[in-house]
């Protein structure tokens, strides 16, 4: 492949370095450990016999099929990701990916967000997905922005009050 033919491909989904440590350190968990030991328990269940009526063989050939499958997507998940690390964002002043956020609603309200990748979302934690609704629209925006959220329950707008970056 050429330089000019590698310049034309669309970027992946965006992830954090942390995030894409997280997706390796899965898929070496499954490949270093589960892996191994199912085909371990796979191996000695097939030598006792009758695989027709072996519950260590057959559930064993099923998880080996779930991790082999996981193994598939996370390789081809850590393949298309681009790493973007939050703290070289060119311009710190709006809200791009990894920002660390803080809104507030009419009622002044206040919540903390970070904009991560799609597989790093945990809500609860405040982390919300690069492409979910509320990331969306809050794209771009400087601090004093109002952002309207179009929600399952309904409108929400919300004015952005800080915005940093994790430093390196």
């Amino acid at each position: 492949m050429t330089e000019s033919s590698n310049a034309s491909k669309p970027a992946g989904p965006p992830i954090t370095p942390a995030g894409m440590a997280a997706l390796r350190a899965r898929y070496d968990h499954l490949l270093g450990t589960e892996r191994p030991a199912i085909v371990e328990i796979v191996s000695w269940a097939a030598g006792n016999g009758d695989r027709s009526e072996n519950g260590d063989y057959l559930y064993g050939r099923k998880r080996m099929r779930e991790i082999d499958r996981e193994l598939a997507f996370l390789a081809k998940r850590m393949k298309a990701c681009r790493v973007v690390d939050p703290a070289r964002q060119a311009d710190q002043s709006r809200v791009w990916f990894g920002a660390c956020v803080e809104i507030a609603d009419e009622d002044d309200n206040r919540k903390q967000l970070t904009l991560v990748g799609d597989d790093e979302q945990d809500a609860s934690k405040g982390l919300i997905g690069w492409s979910a609704p509320i990331a969306r629209a809050l794209r771009g925006a400087a601090v004093g922005d109002l952002r309207r959220v179009h929600l399952p329950g309904g409108e929400k707008e919300w004015e952005v009050m800080t915005i940093t970056y994790p430093s390196v």
